[in-house]
């Protein structure tokens, strides 16, 4: 089957909806309100964690594993760089310090 195409045809302009690149109303909504919560129970958030750390059942490691799951809804996390060279390959540094220690003697006289 050919996917190449969708059953709109991709040379209509598009017409009604949300811009490109402006956020949806609902998850900005929700994430906001998420926000406020933590804010909000700050302090009682640390007395849960303390809870589930010393749980046997869960632990130390479980109150982080919280910790950092409850971080990704309020902090952003950083999209990854990959920094490639000419033709995708291996990024290239040439540093030549005789040419500059020439330079400065010149410049010093």
């Amino acid at each position: 089957m050919d996917n190449s195409k969708s059953k709109v045809e991709k040379s209509r302009p598009k017409t009604g909806g949300r811009a490109v690149g402006v956020p949806n109303k609902a998850t900005t909504l929700a994430r906001e309100a998420f926000a406020a919560f933590v804010d909000g129970n700050a302090h009682r958030m640390q007395e849960w964690l303390e809870q589930v750390a010393v749980d046997p059942k869960h632990g130390p490691k479980v109150a982080i594993e919280l910790v950092l799951q409850v971080s990704e809804y309020h902090i952003p996390k950083l999209a990854r760089t990959e920094h490639v060279g000419d033709g995708g390959g291996p990024v290239e540094m040439r540093v030549s310090l005789i040419e500059k220690i020439a330079a400065r003697r010149l410049k010093d006289g």
